[in-house]
């Protein structure tokens, strides 16, 4: 039965708080990241979204394996490269949704790369949420 505290499944909403948390500061990291890129390197903002959304993928898997998921962790070295296998197939998975809303949201809307970055990592949050929950931290 669900409490104030759970959801339905007995799944704790304070694992969905981590990772928003999460997520939030990997998207601050990625957008940087993106912006530095673009902007000091002169780098195409989609090859530039491309590099910057893998970097924090290698950041949050390691922040939501110590953070989000402990209770599920992956402590030993099998475990924790065949997580971070899982991780990067669910993220890299988003990969396109994320560059095809980014695209999107530049070409056509006209938002500026950096403010449509943005919007493509909320949208496509969800998406690694439920694969993360589901199946990297099974």
């Amino acid at each position: 039965m669900a409490t104030p505290t759970t959801s339905v499944n007995g799944t704790t909403t304070g694992r969905l708080a981590r990772f928003v948390t999460v997520g939030t500061g990997a998207a601050a990291v990625q957008t940087g990241l993106l912006w530095s890129f673009v902007e000091l390197g002169r780098i195409n903002y989609l090859v530039a979204a491309a590099v910057s959304i893998e970097i924090t993928i290698l950041l949050q898997y390691v922040v939501n394996n110590a953070w989000t998921f402990s209770a599920s962790r992956h402590t030993g070295r099998s475990d924790f490269l065949r997580g971070l296998v899982r991780t990067n197939v669910v993220r890299g998975s988003a990969i396109p949704i994320q560059l095809g809303l980014l695209a999107a949201f530049v070409q056509w809307v006209g938002l500026v790369y950096v403010v449509a970055n943005i919007g493509a990592i909320l949208i496509s949050g969800i998406y690694r949420y439920l694969l993360d929950a589901r199946w990297t931290w099974k």
